[in-house]
C-alpha cells in the first residue's frame, strides 16, 4: 500500500495511491481513518479494508498526481530520530571514524517540507548540503523490542532529504542539532510504502540524489552499517517508539561537503532523492530567512 497526505479544500486528508491515481480517502471512505498514522497503526486488517474501499474510485475522490498538493506524509511526527555516519564510505569521506554504535540526533517538526515543497537555504549560511536517506515509520508501539522482532513494528518506508547546514553543524562542539534543524530543510515524502511491497528491511534498494539532473549520490540501502532492525531495537531500549515516529537511517557518500569544489545547494536548484521501489522526492531550493 502506498499512502500520502495531501491538502484538499483547505484540509489535510489521506491519499491512497492505486495504479498511479491519488484517491482522497475522505471522499472515498468518509467514515474511514482520518490519518496515515491511523492506517499504519491499524495493521493489515484496516489496510485491507482501505484497499477494498479504494478498489473502485469515486470520480469525486480522484486527484491527479500533478495537481496534488502534498504535505509531509506524517505531518507532525512525535519523534524524528536521525542516524549519522551510517554508511562506511560517507564516514570515510567526512574523515570520521567508523561508528561502533549508532550516532543518534534529533530533528523537529518545523524542519519538514513536503514533496514539491520549498527547501530554504538560510540567510546565515551558504553551506546547505543534501543527504538522501531512507525513512522508517513506526506502525506499532514498541519498547525493548528484540532485533529479530523489530521489523514487525514498522509501518512503512519513505524518502527523506536530511538537508544539512554544514557550518552550523560544526558550531556547537560537533553536535549535529543546530545544523540539522533549520526551518524547512527536511524533505519528506511524497509517499509511505508499506513493508509488504519492499524487500525485508527495505534492503537492498538503490538510493540516489540528483541536483539539477546530475547524480551526486548513488548507493544501496544494503550498505547501512547498522541495518533497520538494529536501529529500531536499539532506539526502543532508550525510549518508547510510537506509531508515526520516524527514523532517518543515514546517508551514503557523495555529499557536497566532501567534494572539491563544494557545490552547495543554492536558490533555484532542484534536488531529487530517489529510492528504488519507494519513489522520488523533489524539492526546489529557495532563499530563506
Amino acid at each position: 500500500m502506498r499512502l500520502c497526505t495531501i491538502q484538499r479544500d483547505g484540509k489535510a486528508v489521506v491519499g491512497v495511491k492505486v495504479d498511479g491515481k491519488v484517491i482522497d480517502l475522505s471522499k472515498q471512505m468518509p467514515r474511514g481513518p482520518k490519518s496515515v498514522v491511523e492506517i499504519l497503526a491499524g495493521g493489515k486488517k484496516l489496510q485491507d479494508a482501505v484497499a477494498k474501499a479504494c478498489a473502485k474510485p469515486k470520480p469525486a475522490a480522484l486527484v491527479s498526481e500533478k495537481s496534488a498538493k502534498y504535505l509531509p506524509p506524517i505531518p507532525n511526527p512525535g519523534k524524528i530520530l536521525c542516524i549519522g555516519l551510517n554508511y562506511r564510505k560517507h564516514a570515510e569521506e567526512t574523515k570520521n571514524p567508523i561508528p561502533d554504535y549508532p550516532v543518534v540526533f534529533c530533528r523537529f517538526n518545523n524542519t519538514l517540507t513536503p514533496h514539491n515543497g520549498k527547501m530554504p537555504r538560510p540567510s546565515h549560511s551558504e553551506q546547505l548540503d543534501w543527504e538522501a536517506e531512507l525513512a522508517v515509520i513506526i506502525g506499532r508501539k514498541a519498547r525493548n523490542v528484540a532485533k529479530e522482532k523489530a521489523l514487525g513494528v514498522i509501518g512503512g518506508y519513505a524518502c527523506f532529504n536530511d538537508g544539512s547546514v554544514r557550518d552550523w553543524q560544526r558550531k556547537s562542539g560537533g553536535q549535529f542539532t543546530l545544523g540539522k534543524n533549520f526551518d524547512g530543510t527536511g524533505g519528506f515524502g511524497p509517499d509511505i510504502v508499506t513493508p509488504d511491497e519492499l524487500p525485508k528491511g527495505a534492503a537492498p534498494l538503490r538510493i540516489m540524489t540528483r541536483v539539477n539532473g546530475e547524480t551526486m549520490q548513488d548507493s544501496d540501502t544494503g550498505d547501512l552499517i547498522f541495518d533497520v532492525p538494529t536501529l529500531v531495537s536499539e532506539l526502543s531500549k532508550a525510549m518508547t517508539l510510537e506509531p508515526g515516529d520516524v527514523i532517518i537511517t543515514g546517508t551514503p557518500s557523495g555529499v557536497a561537503m566532501a567534494r572539491s569544489p563544494q557545490p552547495w545547494l543554492k536558490p533555484g536548484d532542484v534536488c531529487e532523492i530517489e529510492i528504488e521501489g519507494i519513489g522520488v522526492l523533489r524539492n526546489v531550493i529557495t532563499q530563506g530567512a
